[in-house]
């Protein structure tokens, strides 16, 4: 996939297919029950014990040549560089459109309220990028969740 520079834009469609089940299931997101297998491309967003309802499932992103650390985006719309001093960072992200072989992503924020992060891990952020979905080769699910203002 990444070492393939030709843009056919079927290099990309395992990851741009699941993405694109994850992002209709945050658009309709209704709490289904039932048990199934934990994974990506589960037919609903799935809920804690709690009675709150799922609208994210938070995803990490790794590139072909990040040598196994995820992709890390700023939180914020400044001029800033992941790493740089006083940038602060996530490498956890919610999709928000699909449209081929492109994604544009919501950077998720660690939850600040040490109190409400147990139920409610990320907070929203104003930070958007788009990715050519032909440099993932892998993306990491994690727990389905609530974020405020999406």
């Amino acid at each position: 996939m990444c070492e393939n520079n030709n843009n056919n834009s079927n290099d990309c469609k395992c990851i741009a297919e699941i993405l694109t089940v994850i992002c209709i299931l945050q658009q309709n997101a209704n709490c289904a029950d039932g048990c199934c297998l934990d994974t990506c491309d589960r037919g609903f967003l799935g809920c804690s014990t709690t009675s709150l309802n799922c609208n994210t499932r938070p995803i990490m992103l790794y590139t072909c040549c990040g040598n196994g650390t995820p992709w890390s985006m700023p939180t914020t719309k400044e001029a800033v560089v992941c790493g740089d001093a006083g940038a602060v960072c996530s490498n956890v992200f919610r999709v928000e459109k699909i449209d081929g072989c492109c994604a544009t992503f919501r950077v998720l924020a660690p939850n600040p309220d040490a109190a409400e992060a147990a139920t409610i891990p990320y907070v929203a952020t104003n930070s958007f990028f788009t990715m050519n979905l032909n440099c993932v080769c892998v993306i990491k699910c994690l727990q389905d969740t609530f974020v405020e203002c999406i």
